[in-house]
């Protein structure tokens, strides 16, 4: 959200980051001005890539999409350390809940990309949330379910780490002192760790026709599997979000789809929204820090805490 790209766009031989490494908000997918095809030509020629549409920037990738013969493919160019992170998870998955990587390097990967046509989004906003929601819990199982198989597992972020941003921004704010307490009581006593997407949300889990619903982008994080489900009710893209009755019916959805303690997904819930407000007002992006907060004041009224 807050981390722009940076020019490190070379087949670098540098390893993809420390678990000591001081993290940063993950951006989300929101299109800027189109990159120059320059970016894509280097990595086009190594890999024996064609060009199949136009090219898409957003704040941390440069997007093509391509063709491998006859095979459709979307080619990615990043310098965020995050995406770097994920490739390598997306990698580890082998296409288990997740889109397959064709060549990955340090700053660039090509990726299978989707062709359906349904949208989870869509489906939340037009009459089909339940559905919406129960699809992305499958989803994240098949990512979660790839942690039992622990070789070769890459280098990950502890969930932790992300929120010290909240710990540092809680202050005298009484609604993120609760988010920041919630997070605390969690991150202490940790249930089912996993190997965690980290950015799981409506537009993140794609149609890929034949091969069903997948997830791309992870960010690359280990922690406990409530955290995944957490950004799926917080979602700051989903115009519903704030909906009280969209709430408590959601939350209601996802735990039971996920098989997750109902109060305790509320804590994530409440965690998260908090975590999410500060990255947005680190980012001057105050309706959309509100909206969290506004999620949050939602899960503190279901968990029947009272404001100081």
């Amino acid at each position: 959200m807050r981390k722009n790209m940076t020019s490190s766009m070379t087949d670098g031989k540098q390893g993809l980051g420390s678990a000591g490494q001081e993290p940063h908000a993950p951006t989300r997918a929101q299109a800027t001005s189109d990159p120059p095809i320059d970016v894509f030509v280097p990595w086009m020629r190594k890999w024996g890539l064609r060009q199949d549409g136009a090219p898409i920037a957003t704040q941390a990738n440069w997007l093509l999409p391509v063709k491998i013969d006859n095979i459709a493919a979307m080619l990615k160019v990043t310098g965020d350390e995050h995406e770097i992170r994920g490739a390598g998870v997306l990698e580890w998955w082998q296409g288990h809940g997740a889109a397959r990587i064709f060549f990955r390097s340090t700053n660039a990967l090509v990726m299978e990309r989707a062709q359906g046509e349904r949208s989870l989004m869509h489906m939340a906003l037009h009459g089909s949330d339940d559905q919406a929601s129960q699809i992305a819990c499958q989803t994240v199982a098949q990512l979660h379910a790839n942690t039992l198989r622990a070789s070769d597992r890459p280098e990950l972020i502890p969930l932790h780490l992300w929120f010290d941003d909240l710990t540092e921004a809680a202050g005298n704010n009484p609604i993120l002192r609760r988010c920041c307490s919630q997070a605390q009581r969690l991150l202490a006593e940790p249930q089912d760790i996993v190997v965690l997407h980290g950015d799981i949300h409506h537009d993140n889990i794609l149609d890929f026709d034949a091969r069903g619903w997948l997830a791309i982008d992870p960010k690359g994080l280990i922690g406990e599997r409530g955290f995944d489900y957490a950004n799926l009710i917080v979602n700051p893209d989903l115009p519903t979000a704030e909906d009280p009755i969209r709430f408590t019916r959601q939350v209601q959805v996802v735990s039971q789809a996920a098989d997750l303690n109902h109060r305790r997904l509320l804590c994530w819930i409440l965690a998260f929204a908090g975590l999410s407000a500060v990255w947005f007002t680190q980012d001057a992006n105050d309706a959309q820090a509100q909206q969290n907060l506004n999620v949050a004041r939602l899960a503190i009224q279901a968990l029947s805490l009272n404001l100081d």
